[in-house]
């Protein structure tokens, strides 16, 4: 993990909470988490794509 720590997540809530309101963080949290698995499905579908066309190059 980074070298945040405690202080500087707690920063980072406080100021999100500031900026969004606290009812619209569980919202922004759900977003941010489907855009997360998104993202990694996508990167894991592409790694999985270069995998097979380099063992297809081989034979």
């Amino acid at each position: 993990m980074s070298g945040i720590g405690t202080p500087g997540l707690i920063i980072i809530l406080l100021v999100a909470v500031l900026l969004f309101g606290p009812k619209k963080l569980p919202e922004l949290g759900a977003s941010i988490g489907k855009t997360m698995r998104e993202f990694k499905k996508a990167s894991r579908e592409i790694t999985e794509e270069l995998q097979e066309g380099e063992a297809a190059g081989e034979k």
